[in-house]
Parts: structure tokens; sequence; C-alpha cells
């Protein structure tokens, strides 16, 4: 998994559990280190998904992040045994991502928007079913 090399991407990460490695390691990149040949400009933002919140790895440092580069890095959690949509829905990823609905096909539709998921197989399909949603609308 690469990162886009255009330091004014839009990327949007998907993540469940432990597929939040590679996208720590993005926004490492993005947010902490510095590089002479790279300064991240764009937007980030992380949707992770974790059954409950003690699962949610690494939550301080995405934290600092935000604090960091509020404009350029959006943090979204869903806790599915512990969090319900405003229709009494278990909060999995798709359905935090349906609150951003417009927000987030509008970011599509852009050229340097690239779209990353990592965890886990069974995500695939409700993920799919938003973005199915979305170009729907179009």
């Amino acid at each position: 998994m690469l990162m886009p090399k255009d330091p004014n991407a839009t990327v949007i990460m998907l993540g469940t559990g432990t597929g939040i490695a590679p996208f720590r390691s993005f926004l490492w990149k993005m947010f902490f280190e510095k590089h002479e040949d790279y300064k991240f400009n764009g937007l980030a933002w992380l949707f992770l998904g974790v059954p409950t919140s003690s699962s949610l790895l690494y939550k301080e440092e995405f934290e600092k992040m935000k604090e960091k580069a509020p404009e350029n890095f959006r943090l979204d959690f869903a806790v599915s045994r512990e969090q319900v949509n405003d229709k009494g829905e278990k909060m999995y990823i798709q359905t935090r991502m349906a609150q951003y609905a417009e927000e987030l096909w509008e970011l599509l539709k852009k050229d340097n928007t690239f779209v990353y998921m990592c965890g886990l197989k069974g995500m695939e399909k409700g993920i799919d079913d938003i973005m199915v949603s979305l170009a729907a609308k179009e």
C-alpha cells in the first residue's frame, strides 16, 4: 500500500482493528516526520472501526495529530458495541460514513482523492453499499 505522491491529495482511510497499521504509517509521514521533499497539505480523513472503545488503538496519538493539523486531519471512530446512529443501528464504519454522505461524495469526485481500506474482510459489503448509494445520487 503506497501513499499518493501528491502532497495536496485527499486521502480517505477506512480501517478496522489492526487494519490501522498502514494508515498509522501514512499519518506519521503526513504529520510527524520531517521530509525535505514532502510536506502534506491535503486532507487525511481516517474512519476507524472497532467493537469497543478499549480497542481504539493509538487514539491519543491520532488526537494529537488532529490538534496539530485541524485543517488537514479528520478523525471519526465507529464503535459498534457502544455507539448507535439516529435510527438505533450499530455504528459500523459505513454507518459513520453515511453521516457525512454528501461531503464524502464531493471529495470522491475530485481527481486527487484516494480511498484506502484495510482490516476485516466483512466490512467490504457495507463499504461497497455506502459507495454505491453515494454514486447513485448523481
